[in-house]
């Protein structure tokens, strides 16, 4: 059996003006990085407004669900189908890259290609927005060594380096030291370049000029009278908006079979909120009349962050959900452990399947949307389990679909498509789970009990005093990014299936001013992760011809 890389590696890419031609962008707009890649210029596409469907999961497990497998699987079969499809991602970031996924542009025969370079520096759009936030950082250490005229509190400076790898020895640092002209001592630390602010300016940003405004919003620090001092107090904004004029394009690539893909930003969904960008979600939309996007990690996660801060603030309507599952993942929230998820169980199936009921009913319930489950097939499951997980699905009037896609591309998703199709034909009822004039308490009070079905909210003690002075401050309106495991709708990775009588520990909070949201951090979740004992970096090679091995 062939591993993805080398599936990838043996496909037949169209040259990148081609794909672009096809998807009716003028060569104006095309700026190409190499044979396969291209940067895109929105403002030259013009065009109506397609059909957004997106593409989420049940509760992440070891097992593994295939989102991205089956966001382009997907895109492949509508192509297929005679409809002008567009798939819309994430970059993907080089912390899990060389961590514990190896690789993050599909799988099997549902992949985006080249795969390497996209899984590797892709068109250096991380490295332009590590650059930009670090540029700050140096700005606010600089501004104090030459004699802080804006009265920066030494320990109230918020703005924290970046780079975009898993490294947990960065988490807290110090710098400044060595002497006087080293600058000033002083506590500072690391989040990995996904959870930034300016990433989430990026992909929140709607051009260029918005996108500097929003820059110069950022709060880096506050004096000793509880003062922000804002990047456009260090003028700033500008040199950073000047590192991200290329970085703030959409890069098109395709799949294996030559759908357009285009692919920009990448915000983890658990530390932050977990979409691609506005920017290339509308221009997706004004290519295809099918644009298929998906939101990292569960729904809990992805699907209530994209539909709650991304599309209020893009004014986007999605159409129709898909939440993908496995027979695999069903019976490890049934209590099974990962070295026994091939054999047939299904006891354990049954007692996995509220975790999918649930994060369905959100989709249907809570915005409205119409929804099918896309049961990502593996080789062991048994016509048993899926025969039984059918009957469940349609006891709870779940429109449920066999999805193949990693093993025959577009070809086995098919079915999956021509439903899509129908649920994007149906009554929309969209709405938000929260009121955008609630509080920051009332905003995460109702996320714990309407998405993670906790009794509600508990705020350390830091957390209260932080709440009540963002508040204070005016930023009492603002949406709320929920920090939190993904591996559970609890704040404790621990607890799987469908935990009840929790509430949601918040332990810290914070303003992400220029991105226009408050981070709120719960449980022992981190902005930067570390590597596991045998990190893929363990396995990622390269040859003397310069052919990269490893990305699975």
């Amino acid at each position: 059996m062939l591993t993805d890389i080398e599936i990838a590696q043996r496909a037949t890419l169209f040259p990148i003006a081609e794909i672009a031609a096809a998807a009716g962008i003028p060569a104006d707009a095309v700026e190409p990085y190499g044979k396969y890649k291209a940067k895109i210029d929105p403002k030259y596409i013009e065009g109506n407004d397609g059909k957004l469907i997106l593409v989420t999961a049940i509760t992440p497990t070891p097992a593994g669900e295939g989102k991205t497998t089956t966001t382009i699987g997907l895109a492949d079969a509508l192509t297929r189908l005679g409809k002008r499809a567009v798939a819309a991602l994430r970059d993907p970031s080089l912390g899990p890259v060389f961590g514990i996924k190896g690789g993050a542009a599909g799988g099997g025969y549902s992949q985006v290609v080249p795969m390497d370079d996209i899984n590797l520096h892709f068109t250096g759009d991380f490295h332009a927005i590590g650059a930009a936030n670090n540029l700050l950082a140096a700005m606010i250490d600089n501004h104090i060594h030459q004699g802080n005229e804006l009265g920066f509190a030494l320990d109230r400076i918020v703005w924290k380096r970046c780079v975009d790898m898993n490294d947990r020895a960065l988490r807290k640092v110090t710098v400044g030291l060595g002497g006087k002209a080293n600058g000033i001592p002083r506590d500072d630390g690391y989040d990995i370049t996904v959870a930034s602010e300016v990433m989430a300016i990026l992909c929140l940003a709607s051009d260029l000029t918005d996108l500097k405004e929003r820059l110069g919003r950022i709060i880096a620090g506050y004096t000793e009278d509880d003062r922000p001092i804002t990047a456009k107090d260090l003028k700033a904004h500008g040199a950073m908006a000047a590192l991200l004029k290329d970085a703030i394009r959409p890069n098109l690539v395709q799949t294996l079979e030559h759908t357009p893909v285009l692919i920009h930003g990448g915000p983890f969904a658990n530390i932050a909120h977990g979409c691609n960008s506005v920017i290339a979600t509308k221009l997706a939309l004004k290519l295809g009349d099918y644009v298929v996007t998906e939101a990292g990690f569960g729904a809990d996660l992805g699907a209530q962050k994209f539909l709650d801060i991304k599309c209020r603030m893009a004014n986007l309507r999605p159409s129709a959900a898909v939440l993908v599952a496995t027979v695999r993942a069903l019976k490890y929230h049934g209590g099974v452990e990962k070295d026994s998820l091939t054999a047939e169980n299904i006891p354990a199936l049954i007692a996995g399947f509220p975790n999918l009921l649930r994060h369905a009913d959100n989709l249907r319930a809570v915005y409205g949307l119409p929804c099918v489950v896309a049961i990502n097939r593996f080789p062991s499951d048994t016509d048993a389990e899926l025969n039984v997980l059918h009957e469940l699905c349609a006891a709870h009037d779940l429109d449920v679909t066999i999805s193949e896609v990693w093993e025959k591309g577009g070809e086995g998703g098919v079915a999956l498509a021509e439903r899509v199709i129908g649920l994007c034909e149906r009554p929309n009822r969209f709405r938000f789970c929260c009121s955008p004039h609630s509080t920051p308490e009332e905003k995460l009070n109702t996320i714990a009990r309407r998405i993670y079905h906790a009794e509600g909210v508990v705020f350390t003690e830091a957390a209260h005093t932080e709440l009540n002075r963002l508040k204070t401050l005016g930023f009492g309106e603002l949406p709320v990014c929920v920090a939190k495991t993904q591996y559970s709708f609890s704040d404790d990775p621990k607890k799987r299936g469908v935990p009840s009588g929790f509430r949601i520990t918040v332990r810290r909070l914070r303003v992400a001013a220029g991105a226009g949201f408050i981070i709120a951090l719960t449980g022992s979740i981190m902005t930067m992760p570390g590597l596991p004992k045998h990190p893929a970096a363990e396995r990622i090679d390269v040859d003397e011809n310069g052919n990269i091995s490893g990305l699975f």
